[in-house]
């Protein structure tokens, strides 16, 4: 037995520099089993701090998760931070490549402010507790009636309990090298809210991590917090135009901060 993990122990960083495939799994095991890991951590802590569910507690996540970058070769260049200084509520919306997206979300998230996530994040282990503790909004997006109902009830507690929500309006992770058609949920929130939308780009995540090729480098991501968009005043009848202007303006970003040229997608016009 001590043989074999003599063995092993020297294999490792073989593997490590001579296979970008073993590279790649390794770094994604490492990082899902060291997030479940901080996950059981906080829990205690965020029960401790608030006594249960609370928005506050993402001030815990985001102190405990933030140094997870280093070990996985990724670094940040943010720009833009003054436009997150905007009292009250608002709706940040972003695009969405991997599951990395939660560190580049720790490393900007303003406080008081939490996400709207797909419901089935709240059954991944303590992971999904500690979402369930951050104060997290779950929808499930098969379900468009229970969709919207939560988006209204979103809206109200963020007037009522002066929060920002962060979300992806592309609804799901892309990895196409441009952006999805945005759905509409977030700026019916912001428009129900009559709150800002802050739109934030991360550059494409191409250069350094392709999940079908295997391959996960170290890199850093550009990150442009942009100017914030008005709503007050606008109606559910805005909520089209409000969603294609803030395409617009997210996917030149990304086109300028990935050095890529855009596809044939567009704004979503359904």
């Amino acid at each position: 037995m001590d043989v074999l993990w003599v063995i092993l122990l020297l294999l490792l960083p073989l593997l490590l520099w001579g296979s970008s495939t073993f590279v790649f799994y390794f770094k994604k095991c490492f990082y899902v089993g060291w997030m479940m890991v901080l996950a059981l951590v906080a829990i205690p802590l965020c029960i401790l701090k608030s006594g249960g569910r609370s928005v506050e507690n993402m001030r815990i996540i985001r102190v405990l998760v933030r140094h997870v970058k280093y070990f996985l070769g990724l670094r940040y260049d943010v720009s833009g931070w003054e436009h997150l200084q905007t009292e009250g509520p608002y709706v940040i919306v972003s695009n969405h490549q991997s599951s990395l997206d939660v560190l580049g979300l720790m490393e900007i998230l303003p406080d008081r402010c939490t996400m709207i996530a797909k419901k089935e994040l709240v059954y991944a282990g303590t992971v999904g507790l500690i979402c369930w503790l951050g104060g997290i909004v779950f929808i499930n997006r098969k379900k468009t009636n229970d969709a919207k109902n939560v988006m209204a009830d979103a809206a109200k507690t963020m007037l009522d309990d002066q929060i920002r929500l962060w979300v992806f309006p592309e609804g799901t992770r892309n990895q196409t090298g441009d952006l999805l058609p945005f759905k509409k949920g977030a700026f019916h929130l912001a428009v129900q809210a009559q709150v800002p939308v802050i739109p934030i780009v991360f550059s494409s995540y191409r250069n350094f991590y392709l999940r079908k090729e295997k391959q996960f480098n170290s890199g850093t991501i550009r990150v442009k917090i942009l100017p914030k968009i008005e709503t007050k005043g606008m109606t559910p009848d805005d909520v089209a135009s409000l969603c294609d202007k803030s395409f617009d303006v997210m996917r030149a970003v990304f086109v300028n901060v990935s050095d890529s040229k855009p596809t044939s997608n567009g704004p979503s016009r359904h």
